[in-house]
């Protein structure tokens, strides 16, 4: 039968599959790299008021310039953190990501709390509680 082994590093995946080599010699065969990344992946999940905070929260407390403890939903990104416009556009590029779709940027620059960014997920996905 055909082997099969799977490793992973740094980021890529690199498959190894030979069959079973005629008896005595080695089966050498090229080896395939394929870059991938990961995606949390929340389909099958209806959205909520309460999950789009929760993700919203999360994705804001493992942001480096933001003390998770003093994280509140009316923390202000500059005021309260100090934050400056290009903390502003990662903030908005890492949510962009968690719900892979773009926030324009004359939007972008009101979002200035996590609850106004809570307000605005909600509305792009028709979430009203």
């Amino acid at each position: 039968g055909a082997r099969c082994s799977l490793s992973r590093c740094a980021g890529s995946l690199f498959v190894y599959v030979s069959p079973s080599p005629p008896l005595g010699l080695p089966q050498v065969l090229p080896t395939a790299r394929v870059n991938f990344q990961l995606v949390r992946n929340y389909s099958d999940v209806p959205m909520s008021l309460e999950l789009i905070r929760n993700r919203v929260m999360y994705v804001l407390k493992m942001y480096d310039k933001i003390d998770p403890e003093r994280l509140d939903v009316t923390s202000h990104f500059m005021k309260d953190f100090g934050l400056d416009s290009l903390d502003q556009v990662e903030i908005i590029m890492a949510m962009e990501d968690e719900f892979v779709f773009e926030i324009p940027d004359g939007e972008a620059e009101k979002l200035m709390t996590p609850q106004d960014l809570i307000d605005y997920i909600a509305d792009k996905n028709d979430v009203y509680e």
